[in-house]
């Protein structure tokens, strides 16, 4: 199998690199508890997996990713070729980690074997923001004390570039999740629908008080 990556990447004769591809042979091939396949049956290759590493936004959105890889190929003679391909990955809003693309036998062809399939799997970027959780997102948002018991206004970009002003009236304790409704990611079974996005809170103690600011709250409580 050849070289596979990003447009404009430089391959080599294997999809993933040598060390994956090329220790392929007949002792590696798909086989049914060691016995043959059937006569007339072309024996397979084990299937040849890579990740696709995908930003949180991509996956938000949808995105098209082209992929270059390069393969040999059996000429009518039976010799073998190297040729170069572009595979194109329609990226789903809401995929997750885990999701498989697979391309049939889009390995490399050798004689009276059936090429390997090529099979990218998803994976997820960190994000400076946001996490995901299922089809949750989840942000966690540092206030002061007083903002815990006043009350605070939160600003956020969202993964598709809206502004997204969320006020907080309540009283915020330890523990305590603010959650926005159908602001998670996108559910692929249920199109239309998100999940939720969900604030937790990192509350800022003050490492101390003046006896005036003891004596302050004090008399704010009391007064409760």
């Amino acid at each position: 199998m050849g070289g596979l990556g990003g447009m404009g990447s430089r391959s080599s004769r294997s999809p993933f690199g040598d060390s994956m591809f090329g220790a392929f042979g007949p002792d590696t091939m798909f086989r049914s508890f060691g016995e043959s396949a059937p006569s007339g049956v072309p024996k397979k290759a084990a299937p040849v997996e890579s990740k696709l590493q995908c930003t949180l936004e991509e996956l938000y959105c949808g995105s098209t990713r082209k992929m270059k890889i390069s393969r040999n190929v059996m000429d009518a003679s039976g010799k073998s070729m190297p040729v170069d391909e572009i595979l194109t990955i329609n990226v789903k809003p809401g995929w997750k980690k885990g999701t498989k693309i697979t391309f049939a036998e889009k390995g490399n062809e050798q004689l009276n074997m059936a090429p390997a399939d090529l099979v990218f799997v998803v994976d997820e970027k960190p994000h400076d923001v946001y996490k995901r959780d299922g089809n949750d997102l989840v942000v966690t948002h540092k206030i002061s004390l007083a903002e815990a018991l006043i009350g605070t206004t939160i600003s956020l970009t969202t993964l598709d570039g809206r502004s997204l002003t969320i006020p907080v009236n309540e009283v915020i304790s330890p523990g305590y999740e603010k959650v926005v409704a159908r602001e998670g990611m996108p559910i692929p079974k249920e199109p239309g629908k998100k999940g939720n996005l969900r604030i937790k809170f990192d509350i800022k103690f003050p490492s101390r008080l003046t006896s005036e600011q003891k004596a302050g709250v004090k008399r704010l409580f009391s007064a409760g």
